[in-house]
């Protein structure tokens, strides 16, 4: 007992071992006063809690708040159980029974949609066969449900009914058999050239070409070789479509049509969907009335109050301002003022989510130690890493050591040009939660709304409602970026992540950033080479407007890669620009990255307007683009401040408040809610780290519907061409959870085949 005592007191008292390093020669320690056994060295402590003050680690350690960084804890499971457990507390805040109503009930039209295309299919293989709907039988395709089948031809997912051959392995979805019999087959276009011309160093800023000119394929690219020709290939006049291919084993058999679920799996739920809707009383569940929302009724006097923030000015417009919770304030009740957003595609800003999370460290030297800890035990080092250089738009490798010193610290060209690097998906999104469990962990706690965003088992997420033990899980993050930054817009090579438009709904935390200064002498080349930038675009889209594969306005005043020359701009244009741009500097020290979101409505005058001008965008090898597929899905252009001045002043004459994006500033800690079917880009003010998780709430499922149309009729070679989401198999699978879990009603065979029979009817 004596000696127990003694050594209670040596490590409350005496002991100088440093809980982060566990060495006892580094002098003076900071002992914790909660639990009397962990003591901080103050090497430790500047080196890896820089914004910890002693007071604070005397009063609570790193332990005892659950945040520690050490080798040690990182390994720990006990933290991570705890975030767990912390999240499914808050997944469904009591309300799991009126949330699942509310999912049913929003998918009834799309499976009823897909329904109908498959009884549409059902008619016609029944008029061929001389039969009628309920003597027909149609074969059970025999895929595991682990294996992703996609259709042959346009790559979208097959989910249930298809055509396949009995021969050969050849698979055709619903879409592209209506298409064929209609004559213009929409899907899976034939591959495009997608080769950019290889530069020098000089070319990037502002040289002419003196190499010989190399063309190269992006390296994400998609195979080009379709292996059969769509040549002459047609359906016969009776329905039935011959199999494309041609080879040893087979001879153009005819396509059968064939389900994955059943016969009248499709139908059966639909009907099962309907019957539980009529015995509900869905009006609170269902409606989001307007009186829920407050936020028109603000004083206008200020950019941000009472849970909002000014994205926009349009003119004669009742949504340019962003509802923007704290986190820290979020209700349950909360949850349906965010769906009075939601439904009318507006994104959302919620403030502060890293306060609702235990305060793990995002230092890009913490999580570096973090993931080089777990890979030195389970994969072997990988200290090498490519990066995209923004730029030139090219891959490069780069130790992950000194990309993470240029991440705090800056990185410079041989011109003192800022380089703006992008390490995306570090680690890989599907071993985040394996080699960065703690990180991934914080992540998850930090997210809002969790019934729309948890990605385990959100009550509203559709990603996370089916049975992923029998049905193989589409990638959904969580997906890091960690990318420099600076607040001077540069236009050019400056834009992190160009104009697109996710597959899905998404959600993006801001976690960390680091402030990077630009001293004298690149602030002078900046300057200088931005002039040289300019003189090289005059006189490239010169020679293009020469070769009359320009539309450049023949102005005095014009636009090039964003840059303006000439001096026609009015005074209130310029003071604009002006408000614009010291909005956009970043000077307070939260600031983090410059958003633009645009509205859905104002997407077809944004691809007419991308389509009129692509010519001053620059894209690989910073070489100018050449040729549009998709305006949006290309992922080649940023819209710098003059061009969505110009996108403004161009469609003014249509609507009456112009094109205009919200446009707002993440600060740290922010999350950003993207509703599916938004174009977005992003530029970086300061090195920022993001985590990013895409999800799918029921109320944008007509939208990914729509995007999963756009991306099939791309050309197969098209980085967007395949179909990642499977919208339509999660979409019939979350309604069959949500059928059995609110109650189901078995039906004989006589019935399903009456029921089968009446839908067709109709």
């Amino acid at each position: 007992m004596p000696k127990m005592k003694r050594n209670v007191k040596f490590t409350e008292e005496k002991c100088l071992m440093c809980h982060q390093c566990q060495r006892n020669d580094k002098g003076e320690v900071v002992r914790c006063t909660r639990c009397k056994r962990k003591r901080y060295c103050l090497f430790c402590l500047k080196s890896w809690y820089p914004e910890w003050k002693h007071a604070d680690v005397a009063e609570a350690c790193p332990v005892c708040r659950g945040n520690c960084n050490c080798k040690a804890c990182m390994r720990s499971d006990a933290h991570i159980k705890k975030l767990k457990k912390d999240v499914a507390d808050k997944r469904y805040e009591g309300n799991e029974a009126n949330l699942s109503k509310y999912v049913l009930i929003r998918l009834i039209p799309y499976v009823r949609r897909l329904n109908e295309e498959q009884m549409i299919e059902l008619g016609i293989e029944a008029k061929r066969q001389g039969l009628s709907l309920s003597e027909l039988n149609i074969q059970k395709a025999e895929y595991s449900r682990r294996k992703h089948v996609s259709c042959d031809n346009c790559k979208t997912s097959i989910f249930d009914y298809h055509r396949s051959c009995r021969k050969c392995s050849f698979h055709l979805c619903l879409t592209c058999c209506h298409e064929l019999r209609d004559g213009q087959l929409l899907g899976g276009a034939d591959p495009v050239e997608l080769g950019f011309i290889k530069c020098s160093l000089e070319y990037l800023h502002g040289g002419k070409e003196k190499e010989p000119e190399i063309h190269e394929s992006p390296a994400d690219a998609e195979p080009d070789i379709r292996g059969w020709s769509r040549s002459g290939w047609h359906a016969e006049s009776d329905g039935s479509i011959p199999c494309p291919k041609i080879n040893d084993e087979c001879c153009h058999g005819f396509l059968e049509l064939k389900s994955i679920f059943g016969q009248a799996f499709i139908s059966e739920l639909v009907y099962k969907a309907e019957e539980l809707a009529k015995a509900y009383t869905l009006q609170n569940a269902i409606e989001t009335p307007d009186n829920l929302c407050s936020c028109l009724k603000i004083s206008r006097n200020t950019d941000v109050r009472n849970n909002i923030r000014k994205a926009a000015s349009r003119e004669v417009s009742s949504d340019n301002w962003l509802y923007c919770p704290r986190a820290v304030d979020l209700r349950p009740v909360d949850l349906k003022h965010f769906q009075c957003h939601w439904n009318k595609g507006e994104p959302v800003i919620v403030s502060n989510v890293l306060e609702c999370t235990s305060g793990l460290s995002w230092e890009p030297l913490v999580m570096w130690r973090a993931f080089r800890q777990i890979t030195n035990t389970k994969h072997g080092q990988h200290l090498d890493v490519k990066v995209l250089d923004c730029l030139d738009w090219c891959e490069k490798e780069i130790n992950i050591h000194q990309f993470f010193v240029g991440y705090t610290n800056g990185r410079y060209d041989w011109l003192n040009w800022p380089q703006i690097l992008k390490l995306k998906d570090w680690p890989p999104s599907n071993f985040i939660e394996e080699r960065l469990p703690r990180h991934c962990a914080e992540f998850i706690s930090s997210l809002p709304f969790k019934g729309y965003t948890d990605p385990l088992r959100g009550a509203l997420n559709l990603a996370a409602i089916n049975p992923t033990a029998l049905y193989p899980k589409a990638d959904m993050g969580p997906k890091t970026c960690i990318a420099y930054g600076v607040s001077q817009e540069l236009g050019r090579g400056d834009s992190v992540t160009k104009l697109h438009c996710g597959m899905s709904d998404a959600v993006n935390v801001l976690t960390h950033i680091a402030n990077v200064e630009l001293c004298h002498k690149n602030l002078t080349a900046i300057d200088k080479l931005k002039l040289k930038h300019l003189e090289q675009d005059k006189r490239e889209l010169l020679r293009d407007d020469q070769d009359g594969e320009s539309n450049v306005p023949s102005s005095s005043s014009s636009t090039v890669d964003g840059l303006s020359y000439g001096s026609e701009l009015k005074d209130d244009e310029k003071v604009k620009m002006k408000q614009e741009n010291s909005m956009s500097v970043g000077e307070d020290a939260s600031d983090g990255a410059l958003w633009d979101i645009f509205r859905r409505q104002d997407v077809p005058k944004l691809q007419e307007y991308l389509k009129k001008h692509f010519r001053e965008f620059r894209h690989v090898h910073c070489r100018p683009v050449k040729q549009v597929i998709h305006p949006i899905h290309d992922q080649t252009m940023y819209l710098t401040l003059e061009h969505k001045r110009k996108l403004k002043e161009e469609y003014v004459v249509y609507f009456l408040a112009g094109i205009e994006p919200w446009t707002f500033i993440q600060k740290l800690g922010d999350a950003v809610l993207i509703p599916a079917g938004c174009p977005y880009q992003v530029r970086n003010l300061k090195s920022c780290i993001m985590v990013a998780l895409d999800f799918v709430s029921p109320e944008n499922v007509g939208e990914c519907f729509c995007l999963t149309e756009e991306f099939r009729t791309l050309p197969i070679n098209h980085t967007s061409s395949k179909d990642k989401l499977e919208v339509k198999k999660m979409t019939v699978l979350a309604m069959s959870t949500m059928v059995k879990k609110n109650g189901e009603s078995k039906f004989s065979e006589c019935e399903l085949q009456a029921l089968c029979a009446s839908i067709a009817r109709c």
